[in-house]
């Protein structure tokens, strides 16, 4: 497992009932197995003195993000809905949320929304929070690996922070078979350390 310390945050994704409950619309397989890893990392963060931040898709009823909508997915994490609030079962720090797609756009990175229509980026409060508290190396866990915790771990990686990514306290949807593994190839290509199940 990663160490923490000071310069160090975790930054849980989206561990949200619509992906990580069996009833969620966009429910991601091995989901309760990611949660526990991921408490397990969070108790490891506080006990190092890590900063800990989690994102939360917070999506308008209707967004070209959704199937409904011309979009690719189902609807899911609308704001203010059972499917958007966390896993009871996850731990939950009084660490900052950042919340993605909240004007409709794609919430894929951390970092980053776009607008599904234009392409246009806008920055999220993630880089900020990191930079206030002067963190160096980020830890990504959480749902799923093929599409928020790559890109995540993808724009972490572009603001010149350090990216290690445990592939216990992450799963993949799959959409096609081997997306999961695809994304961590290309993490590791980029430069992120990838810990993988032993």
């Amino acid at each position: 497992m990663p160490e923490y310390n000071t310069r160090t945050a975790l930054i849980v994704v989206d561990v949200q009932n619509d992906f990580a409950h069996p009833d969620g619309s966009l429910y991601v397989s091995g989901a309760e197995t990611v949660i526990q890893a991921a408490n397990g990392a969070i108790a490891d963060a506080r006990a190092g003195g890590a900063l800990l931040v989690y994102t939360q898709d917070w999506h308008p009823e209707h967004t070209p993000h959704f199937v409904t909508d011309g979009g690719l997915w189902p609807v899911h994490c609308v704001a203010e809905t059972w499917g958007a609030e966390f896993h009871t079962d996850l731990v939950r720090d009084d660490g900052p949320v950042v919340r993605k797609g909240v004007d409709g756009a794609d919430g894929y990175s951390g970092f980053t929304t776009r607008d599904p229509q234009t392409g246009e980026q806008r920055a999220t409060d993630l880089n900020r929070i990191l930079q206030e508290r002067g963190v160096e190396r980020v830890v990504v866990v959480g749902l799923a690996t093929d599409y928020c915790v790559v890109e995540t771990a993808v724009d972490a990686m572009a603001l010149g922070f350090e990216v290690v990514v445990s592939t216990a306290a992450t799963a993949a949807v799959d959409l096609e078979p081997g997306d999961g593994e695809r994304a961590l190839s290309r993490l590791e290509s980029l430069g992120a350390i990838i810990e993988r199940d032993a």
